[in-house]
């Protein structure tokens, strides 16, 4: 394997003052702000709409993987936790008639199956078009995940569970890794499970996406004097309403982004684990994370699991809470979901991915078919099956207003950086 001396982290302690030294810029503390939880309902709306969404997505390949082209109630009975839905899987197969087909097996009159209707299998070719045409993409985005772990390994049963919000194919293991001999190797981890390794570096590719939107929109001064050393990068922030005009939290803020920027494909581990350079580098990992999903967020559980990899600190989620600026921590569908803020836009995505747009069609489908449950499939006009997602559009535009849950007067309160949360979010 070959990787890149990675000791450029000494480099980023040149934005400081020639008068600073190391070890003050570790140790010093700033003061915090912590906020009460907003909720937002148009990023809550997404994720509801998302989960009925993948799950519809899990079945349709698992249906493909399976040699007689169809899956039994029975097979599929206890996959309601694995799936995410609240509801049994048989009630969620027949709520959507415009996917799944429901036919009698042919030895047990009384077994319930399912196989892929002709639209389903439509858009599932039409997807399988999108990875073929994106293959470059998505195995530039397997490799800055390999990138930012400390042994350059993630196990497959992380990169299984992230595998619809990294956009990867069905069966990558076997699908796109052996395209790419000389970028991953399988492995078998400390664990002695099944892992993925980084065989070889991409330097090109260790160029964060907060650098990127930086170096390539209008404030791209910005980023030419951060590559001088002469300033920190700062993250985009989008406030609940209201709080962005507090004075105390625009000076936590200001302070938190006059630290510097330390780059996710960095080693980090020189820097003290008790300071706020760290915190600040742990912001820009999962920063850098939400950013390669392409849906920019993903279940909190996916993220512990690789918590040491990442050289984040044990209670890491507490950040979430931290920098609503940043991040999003939705409750939403009986799990905890993080969303990368500055993603969305008035209930939508800013930039979507090819693989997001096939997926509104799925979803269009879906509620196509919600609709005319019961009254015939006869009766569904064959534009509204195929429509490209416009008609979607008052999905896609949920309330953007923010609803807070506490009901204190203050919204904030001073805190110090060496406070230990209440509550334990892990």
């Amino acid at each position: 394997m070959i990787f890149r001396s990675q000791n450029s982290i000494s480099s980023v302690y040149k934005v400081v003052s020639s008068s600073a030294t190391t070890g003050s810029l570790q140790k010093r503390f700033i003061s915090k702000v912590r906020l009460k939880w907003v909720k937002n309902r148009s990023i809550d709306h997404i994720i509801d709409m998302d989960t009925d969404l993948k799950a519809a997505c899990l079945l349709k390949d698992a249906i493909n993987r399976s040699s007689t082209g169809f899956l039994t109630a029975k097979s599929v009975s206890d996959w309601h936790k694995l799936l995410g839905l609240t509801v049994p899987v048989l009630r969620f197969f027949r709520r959507y008639p415009t996917l799944f087909h429901e036919f009698p097996h042919a030895r047990y009159a009384n077994l319930p199956c399912f196989r892929l209707t002709d639209t389903a299998l439509l858009l599932d070719s039409q997807e399988k078009t999108i990875h073929q045409t994106y293959e470059n993409d998505t195995m530039e985005r397997l490799c800055r995940v390999l990138m930012m772990m400390k042994s350059k390994t993630v196990p497959l049963q992380s990169l299984h569970s992230l595998k619809w919000d990294l956009g990867l194919p069905d069966n990558f293991e076997k699908t796109l890794v052996p395209k790419y001999p000389e970028d991953f190797r399988f492995v078998k981890t400390s664990d002695g499970l099944a892992g993925l390794r980084l065989a070889r570096w991409h330097e090109e590719f260790a160029i964060s996406a907060l650098q990127k939107s930086k170096g390539n929109n209008k404030m791209g001064d910005e980023y030419r004097k951060f590559k001088r050393g002469q300033t920190a990068l700062t993250f985009p922030m989008n406030f609940p309403r209201g709080y962005g005009a507090q004075k105390k939290v625009r000076a936590w803020m200001e302070e938190f982004e006059k630290l510097p920027y330390i780059s996710p494909y960095e080693d980090s581990r020189q820097i003290d684990p008790n300071s706020d350079l760290m915190e600040k580098r742990a912001v820009g990992v999962l920063h850098e994370i939400l950013s390669l999903t392409i849906h920019k967020k993903t279940k909190r559980n996916y993220l512990r699991s690789l918590r040491e990899e990442l050289n984040l600190p044990h209670k890491f989620t507490r950040l979430f809470t931290r920098y609503p600026g940043i991040f999003y921590l939705s409750l939403k569908c009986k799990t905890t979901t993080v969303t990368l803020k500055e993603g969305y836009q008035r209930g939508s995505l800013v930039d979507p991915h090819p693989l997001v747009r096939i997926r509104k069609k799925f979803y269009h489908v879906m509620k196509t078919g919600l609709l005319y449950r019961g009254k015939g499939m006869n009766l569904i006009p064959q534009q509204d099956i195929l429509l490209d997602g416009d008609a979607n559009r008052e999905t896609e535009q949920a309330e953007t207003e923010e609803e807070e849950i506490e009901t204190d007067d203050e919204c904030f309160e001073e805190t110090s950086a060496t406070e230990e949360d209440e509550s334990d979010e892990d």
